[in-house]
């Protein structure tokens, strides 16, 4: 099978902060976990960059759209090169590729009758002379009543609304009340499309909180969705209108499908038949809060498009910094490139992915945790394994590993297999949990057995025998964990002279000889993150 994966674009106005990473880390860790198996996968993502918030944005910065899009283009790619994420592409929705085919999915739902075009009444603002868009208008959910809430949908409850309906709506911009004025926008006919949801979508989620929000959903009519916004916008032209254009909504998510076009295109490959075939599946990974444009607006758009093969939206909850929401105006808020001045990428990729599980209840980062979660785990028990036994045999046995020395590593073969049905199911808390088990089994061993003492007793046959089994051990763990830990993974295949290596090598007798270990990461220290918060 061939998964062409993606995680939420993101938009292109700002620096990426912890809870980015989350998501980022979470889509990298599932693909690399794939590519240990017989499947294939791939990363796809992209920046996120139309809209109000874009055109506002380069005009308070005095910089064209472009200009604006392009720089955090360029910043979040590195950011997830700085990550240790490997993406076969990212791309832009500002792009040719997304272009035509947002215009070819808009005209084709136009043909299927799903669009149609009708006169609405909007929120606008007069000091600012601007259509108010739903992320520039704030004011008090109709469902639940929870204040300062856009004006598309509730973070609180979930619900969508119309920007109309909600209660005492105020400008972002400026502050004041809006007017009510009229103009002619395209509407795309969801309910049209409701009985292909009911009947398809459900097999898309297998999160049960999920699959309630959608029958709850579904139980309902659809509302007509608005896929137009008026000038001035930053955004793709309707095709045929001048003063028209699609809204970011809409040629956002087909932005997926634009990288993946544009990373066909440059790897000479047929993108319709590729996005079309049976083998190839296509998963997204996504926040609680665009759940709503993720399981029925976009399996919508793709019937249109004829594409079939959406086979999973997994959805993750929010990431909260020391148990509140994150606030660069409270100082509770951590950019993704200042985290990096604190501590190894993967220290922060081990530890999310450590909370990380197919609940959608939100996460903490917690520094104190945190700190011990690294010392205890990545130091205490899985690098320990190779730092108190590794020299050992470069000392007594010119660094080789004796062979045939695979009796726990054998014995641990169920409990391996059922690590990696937990990572491919995504409940990487629960796999890591299992994996430090494994580490801490193996570290009794080693100091029950004492190698040390037989070395100095003249047993150090033995003590070869000792540390090659905790090290065909430590060999697996690595396998196991170098989806959540790439780089400090690839360290430590180095040391122990093999090349990366997949699922497929667990509990073999494949390691020869090891180099002398050296300490390659350290031990955090809580005076070593003064000033991590922004």
């Amino acid at each position: 099978m061939k998964y062409l994966v993606t995680s939420a674009l993101p938009y292109a106005n700002a620096p990426l902060h912890l809870g980015h990473v989350l998501e980022i880390v979470q889509t990298d860790v599932w693909v690399r976990h794939k590519n240990l198996t017989k499947d294939e996968a791939l990363y796809f993502c992209a920046s996120d960059t139309h809209g109000t918030p874009i055109m506002l944005k380069a005009k308070e910065l005095n910089i064209t759209a472009e200009e604006l899009i392009d720089d955090l283009h360029k910043k979040h790619h590195q950011t997830f090169k700085s990550f240790n994420v490997k993406l076969a592409n990212f791309h832009s929705t500002h792009s040719e590729e997304n272009k035509e085919l947002t215009a070819e999915i808009f005209l084709k739902a136009l043909e299927k009758k799903y669009i149609h075009k009708k006169k609405i009444s909007q929120l606008f603002d007069e000091k600012e002379q601007i259509f108010l868009s739903d992320r520039f208008v704030k004011g008090t959910c109709p469902s639940c009543g929870a204040e300062d809430q856009y004006g598309d949908a509730c973070e609180k409850c979930g619900s969508t609304y119309d920007a109309l309906d909600l209660i005492d709506p105020k400008s972002v911009l400026t502050n004041t009340v809006p007017v009510i004025k009229e103009s002619e926008h395209y509407f795309f006919k969801l309910n049209e499309l409701q009985t292909f949801l009911k009947t398809n979508i459900q097999h898309i989620s297998r999160q049960t909180p999920i699959k309630a929000k959608l029958d709850e959903w579904l139980d309902k009519d659809l509302k007509d969705w608005d896929v137009s916004r008026d000038e001035p916008y930053f955004g793709f032209n309707i095709p045929g209108e001048t003063t028209k254009y699609i809204y970011v909504w809409m040629d956002a998510p087909v932005g997926y499908l634009a990288s993946i076009k544009n990373w066909s295109i440059k790897n000479k490959i047929d993108f319709e038949e590729l996005i079309n075939k049976e083998n190839v599946k296509l998963v997204h990974f996504i926040g609680k809060d665009i759940v709503y444009f993720h399981l029925l607006f976009w399996p919508a758009m793709l019937k249109t498009f004829d594409v079939n093969n959406l086979d999973e939206v997994f959805v993750h909850g929010f990431l909260t910094i020391e148990g509140n929401k994150m606030s660069k105006s409270k100082g509770n808020f951590i950019l993704a490139d200042n985290a990096l001045k604190y501590a190894n990428p993967d220290y922060y990729r081990y530890y999310l992915c450590s909370k990380l599980n197919t609940d959608i209840s939100d996460i903490d980062f917690a520094l104190d945790d945190f700190i011990q979660k690294i010392n205890s785990d990545l130091i205490g028990k899985f690098i320990n394994i190779g730092s108190r036994t590794q020299n050992f045999l470069v000392k007594l046995n010119n660094s080789e590993i004796a062979a045939g020395n695979i009796k726990k590593s054998e014995s641990f073969k169920p409990s391996y297999q059922e690590i990696i049905d937990l990572v491919d199911r995504k409940e990487y808390s629960k796999a890591l949990k299992n994996i430090m088990v494994i580490a801490d089994k193996i570290n009794a061993y080693v100091s029950n057995q004492e190698p040390w003492n037989k070395a100095k007793n003249g047993e150090e046959d033995k003590c070869i025998d000792i540390c090659s089994e905790a090290l065909n051990v430590f060999k697996d763990l690595t396998i196991l964990l170098q989806p959540f830990i790439p780089s400090i993974a690839e360290k430590i295949f180095k040391l122990l002279n093999t090349e990366t290596l997949n699922y497929d090598d667990l509990s073999k007798d494949n390691l020869n000889k090891v180099q002398k270990f050296q300490p390659f990461i350290s031990r955090l220290e809580k005076n070593d993150f003064d000033g991590i918060l922004d």
